[in-house]
């Protein structure tokens, strides 16, 4: 990352803030950019504001109450409670980072703010982000951009993933080679697979982390399986592996996208928590290696990012997996931390100047479409 730079940007040049809690419920990721919202972008500082145990307890809880869901704009249950904390938390995040890194609000012009998904069925044209908005901007005194997912998922689109525009402008800003694979593993994992003329096939490969944070969770205490040594240690159920890759999902051709809900970790139940662990990997990385069938250039690199990225067990099966090389975005000078926060900086940008977020080949929208709506303190 390089430092906050103290010279106001360009004009076609903004600041942006962006902001990212992904269904691990670890936290809120934050990140400063500075982007024209295309090819000229600037990673700078990030940071990180962890829930407590006992918001990621109510989290839990509201994704429960998600799962009932039949409006986007319905609160029943702890959803009220949920979304007042994640604007909250969101908030102490963006003033603790700002009073961290010495900026003031007149030196950013926007915050990409994604909310916490509680409900992503595409199927049923429904995703809702908790968040609210509105709120968030009168408490930082700066503009947001919020719901980035809804004006898609309105169009016919799966409404995600959002990341692929960005995944592009940073590969090619730095000028990598195609054909090229950024792959995201949060609690559900996706891949950007950049073609070698720049064209996008975007979508969610299966579950991320999800599965095994939950298993580790709850046979340990622990709330993740620390690089991986867990799984390392099992071994997979080869014949349970085979039988969950048969699900319609991994052959349904993209653009697709999964709710965390999709799978359970309680399908590994009945064996050791190592087995069971190295089930849950294995699953995690051959289903990130299906993506394979429906490419027409094999990407010779994978750019890894999200909390999988931590994960050496993991990494070492989609090595294996897909034989070709697998980096972290650490070790190439992205962030496998921020990447997503500043995803959504880069998108708010977008936002703000009209330009598209999402495509057919990324969420298989009817055309190139922008989104977001815009919230002035």
């Amino acid at each position: 990352m390089e430092p906050v730079s103290r010279e106001k940007s360009a004009v076609s040049v903004l600041r942006a803030i962006g902001l990212m809690s992904g269904t691990s419920l670890d936290g809120v990721d934050v990140a400063l950019i500075e982007t024209d919202g295309e090819r000229r972008t600037t990673l700078r500082a990030s940071g990180y504001r962890p829930y407590t145990d006992e918001e990621r307890a109510l989290l839990r809880l509201a994704l429960a109450d998600g799962a009932t869901l039949t409006s986007r704009h319905a609160r029943p249950g702890v959803l009220a409670e949920a979304e007042a904390l994640i604007t909250r938390a969101h908030a102490e995040a963006v003033e603790g980072f700002m009073a961290e890194q010495g900026l003031s609000r007149a030196e950013i012009d926007v915050v990409g703010f994604h909310g916490q998904t509680v409900l992503h069925r595409p199927e049923r044209a429904l995703t809702v982000q908790i968040g609210d908005g509105p709120a968030l901007a009168a408490r930082l005194g700066i503009p947001v951009i919020h719901d980035l997912r809804a004006a898609d998922m309105a169009a016919g689109g799966q409404g995600a993933p959002l990341v692929p525009v960005f995944h592009r402008a940073l590969a090619e800003s730095r000028g990598m080679e195609a054909p090229l694979a950024v792959l995201n593993i949060g609690g559900v994992a996706n891949v950007t697979l950049i073609g070698p003329d720049g064209e996008l096939l975007a979508f969610d490969t299966g579950p991320g982390n999800a599965l095994l944070d939950d298993l580790v969770r709850e046979r340990t205490g622990r709330p993740f399986d620390e690089g991986g040594a867990i799984a390392a240690a099992g071994r997979p159920d080869e014949a349970l592996l085979a039988w969950l890759l048969t699900h319609p999902y991994f052959i349904r051709r993209p653009p697709k996208s999964l709710d965390r809900n999709w799978f359970s970790h309680r399908i590994v139940a009945h064996l050791s928590t190592e087995d069971g662990a190295a089930t849950l990997a294995a699953f995690t990385a051959r289903s990130v290696t299906r993506a394979l069938d429906f490419v027409d250039s094999r990407p010779s690199r994978w750019i890894v990012g999200g909390g999988g990225a931590l994960n050496g067990e993991i990494l070492r099966l989609l090595g294996a997996g897909t034989g070709a090389e697998v980096v972290t975005a650490d070790s190439i000078g992205w962030s496998a931390a921020a990447l997503e926060a500043q995803a959504f900086g880069f998108l708010a940008v977008r936002s703000l100047k009209g330009l598209p977020i999402t495509y057919p080949s990324t969420t298989g929208a009817p055309q190139a479409m922008t989104g977001g709506v815009l919230a002035r303190p």
